[in-house]
């Protein structure tokens, strides 16, 4: 989450005015497949998770925090496992868009917190700063294509299905609060369906898949390098950066020269 929250990405060592888009990259794949974990990782051998989030150049988004505020009605029926987050209308897309269209004008935005117990958004939100790079991740990034296309990359998360049911079960009864019965009716009812039917189709649309999501350690370093030569200004961003409009990252002082993959 980098950046300088006054001032957009521009390029400071020139008269010039011009915005500088970051690269955005989208993270799909089934729930619990490990796109939190690809995009952590991600973080970790590129040395952005040790910086403070005013100077990282890369910050990550989820889609989860973007669940549309539920009615009563909907609330209720959350409570009892009854309620579809998996599906497509679950989630507030023009927020998204509106978020993307900031992030890419270089913008700081505020990103809004969810409360899975409640299923509510929170009162607070997170402040994300202008960066070179910004992850966003979530079940469905692939199914709108108007969000799809402003991606100049998309990975898909590839994990065995009873990888992450078994996640999920733990996660949800860890974390959430939610009975063992409850959890598999609702995986049963809503999640894999919608998985079949929403998901996996927009497999097709990513650029890398990555099977193992996190584990998958070969496919996540060529995916760093890629990112370090957008960050550097490098090969990458030349051929595919600048088709998009995008120029060379923001000049770093000398202290933060460490973001460089381990």
């Amino acid at each position: 989450m980098a950046g300088d929250s006054e001032t957009h990405l521009r390029d400071r060592g020139e008269k010039t005015d011009v915005i500088r888009q970051p690269f955005l990259i989208g993270v799909s794949g089934g729930t619990a497949s490990g796109k939190s974990s690809v995009c952590e990782k991600i973080m970790e051998l590129l040395g952005q998770n040790k910086i403070d989030h005013h100077q990282r150049q890369v910050a990550i988004l989820s889609q989860d925090s973007f669940y549309k505020v539920l009615t009563p009605e909907q609330k209720a029926k959350a409570l009892k496992g009854q309620f579809n987050f998996d599906h497509p209308d679950a989630f507030d897309s023009e927020l998204i868009m509106q978020t993307l269209r900031k992030i890419l004008q270089g913008e700081t935005v505020q990103i809004p917190l969810y409360d899975f117990v409640h299923h509510s958004r929170k009162e607070e939100f997170i402040t994300v700063y202008p960066a070179d790079v910004v992850l966003f991740e979530g079940i469905l990034m692939f199914y709108s294509q108007e969000i799809r296309d402003l991606f100049q990359m998309k990975l898909f998360v590839d994990t065995d299905p009873d990888t992450r049911l078994s996640r999920r079960v733990l996660r949800d009864i860890s974390e959430r609060g939610r009975e063992l019965e409850q959890v598999l009716a609702q995986y049963i009812t809503f999640v894999k369906p919608a998985f079949e039917e929403f998901c996996l189709p927009t497999k097709k649309y990513a650029d890398v898949i990555i099977p193992r999501g996190a584990d998958n350690l070969v496919a996540i370093n060529l995916i760093v390098q890629h990112i370090q030569d957008i960050m550097n200004g490098g090969p990458s961003k030349r051929h595919n950066g600048c088709t998009n409009g995008h120029v060379a990252p923001r000049q770093r002082r000398t202290s933060e020269s460490s973001s460089r993959p381990h």
